[in-house]
């Protein structure tokens, strides 16, 4: 398939103001000032259990923020944070697919909420992760790599904005490992990617680094 993506929406930013999030009276991350745009990918670092997946899924809007805000705007229009995930695709190892579809089935249910990238067809997706030869055999069956396949194919082909990737070379062999960057170059140079992880050959070619430790607190009982 081509490389020239064409996107619904071509160009997007995520400001966040003073944003902070805790879980009772731990603060995992506080005072981010932050901006992402179109044409640019993100790396949030920093070791394990210091609250990378957390800030990651603040900016996508699966936790609410507990002191700040965050905007979302696509082609100089403000988004509201309720349509926000509209423009965007998310990819973890912790979000599950449905095991008991057949692969053609699940990218089929998935389409029906998220349309794909334009001109690309199901089998075109299939062809492009190298899972053909497994197309109507139920993901249940799949290997953890094969999973993950199916996982970054939901997030990268879907028609969005942004994709978020947390620990998206998860289970992911040399092979796979190599399919990911490609899909990243083939398929995201006008989106906003931003890739959660703390090791570097998942966001090796992002051209910004955020370390979560530097927006970290002690813990601040208020």
């Amino acid at each position: 398939m081509s490389s020239n993506v064409r996107l619904k929406a071509t160009w997007m930013k995520i400001s966040l103001a003073n944003a902070g999030k805790r879980f009772n009276r731990e603060w995992i991350f506080r005072n981010a000032d932050l901006e992402f745009s179109s044409s640019n990918s993100y790396a949030i670092t920093g070791p394990n259990g210091s609250g990378k997946s957390t800030m990651l899924q603040c900016i996508g809007g699966m936790f609410q923020l507990s002191e700040g805000s965050i905007q979302y705007e696509t082609s100089n229009k403000p988004v509201t944070n309720e349509d926000a995930y509209k423009h965007i695709s998310f990819c973890a190892p912790y979000l599950d697919v449905i095991e008991e579809m057949t692969l053609v089935e699940f990218l089929q249910f998935h389409n029906q909420f998220k349309s794909f990238i334009k001109n690309f067809s199901i089998s075109n997706i299939i062809e492009e992760i190298g899972l053909k030869e497994a197309l109507n055999k139920q993901i249940r069956y799949y290997s953890s790599g094969m999973k993950q396949r199916v996982k970054l194919a939901q997030s990268i082909f879907s028609d969005t904005s942004i994709v978020l990737l947390d620990e998206p070379c998860s289970n992911l062999d040399l092979k796979g490992i190599e399919l990911y960057h490609s899909l990243i170059e083939k398929y995201c140079k006008q989106r906003v990617v931003i890739v959660c992880s703390n090791d570097e050959i998942e966001y090796s070619f992002t051209n910004k680094r955020i370390n979560v430790l530097d927006y970290k607190t002690a813990n601040i009982r208020a």
